[in-house]
């Protein structure tokens, strides 16, 4: 991806990796405008970040896509950078239904709307990057989420498949995968000193997207033992291990 003078909308700005990822583009000079459902939360990080902006997005709500993405156009004509952050994992207790699908439009079929929406735009800029996040648990599934982990994985497959339906067009498309991270994602994981630091994941992060050419997926360190697990022949060990089994 270009690495100066992007205009960069991330959903899932206004908390965790979205809105510290927001932070290190806006401190690198460029437009960032954060998305999120909470405007308070928006307002809040654009109050410490002059010349940021902020638009409320549902990324459950079909029918707002097309408006939020006209209008977003509209707003920023020079766009050409798309992180698609925005996601929640919600444990589940063999199937919950409201929760089951709530994970899939948020996770899933957001990410798929707004890129459908976005997309003709994007396809008329010089150079577009699209970024994706799935999470190591694409790799290797947390029984206590599975939804959230499925979904993952989907948004792995079509990222791969994406990528290459996108390879002969000025749009990139970039898969960050993270490990556990010390965010408010789930009920104490920003607590959990089995989760990678925040501000650690972030500096590994950006200097995995500064690289050039930047990598197809954004692995830290941290999350290859879940990314990898299958090709080291580790797969049954590393589900045991994650998920409590012995």
């Amino acid at each position: 991806m270009n690495i100066a003078g992007n205009t960069i909308l991330i959903t899932g700005g206004g908390s965790g990796i979205g809105a510290a990822l927001a932070h290190e583009f806006h401190v690198a000079g460029h437009q960032v405008i954060i998305a999120g459902r909470r405007q308070a939360a928006l307002d809040a990080i654009v109050a410490d970040h002059p010349g940021m902006a902020a638009m409320t997005i549902d990324m459950e709500d079909p029918a707002a896509m097309a408006a939020f993405a006209a209008r977003l156009v509209a707003d920023f004509p020079a766009l050409d950078t798309v992180l698609l952050n925005a996601g929640i994992m919600v444990a589940e207790d063999r199937i919950d239904l409201a929760i089951a699908e709530a994970t899939v439009a948020t996770n899933l079929l957001g990410p798929i709307r707004l890129t459908h929406a976005l997309l003709p735009h994007l396809l008329t800029r010089p150079a577009a990057t699209l970024l994706t996040v799935s999470s190591g648990l694409a790799f290797v599934p947390l029984v206590a989420t599975p939804t959230y982990s499925a979904t993952k994985a989907a948004i792995h497959g079509w990222s791969m498949a994406m990528r290459e339906q996108l390879r002969d067009t000025p749009v990139d498309l970039v898969e960050i995968v993270p490990p556990g991270v010390q965010t408010d994602l789930m009920p104490g994981h920003a607590d959990n000193d089995q989760m990678m630091p925040l501000a650690d994941f972030i500096a590994e992060t950006m200097a995995l997207l500064r690289q050039q050419p930047t990598p197809a997926e954004i692995c830290v360190e941290r999350v290859k033992f879940l990314r990898e697990a299958d090709r080291r022949g580790e797969f049954d060990a590393v589900f045991a291990m994650l998920n409590g089994q012995h």
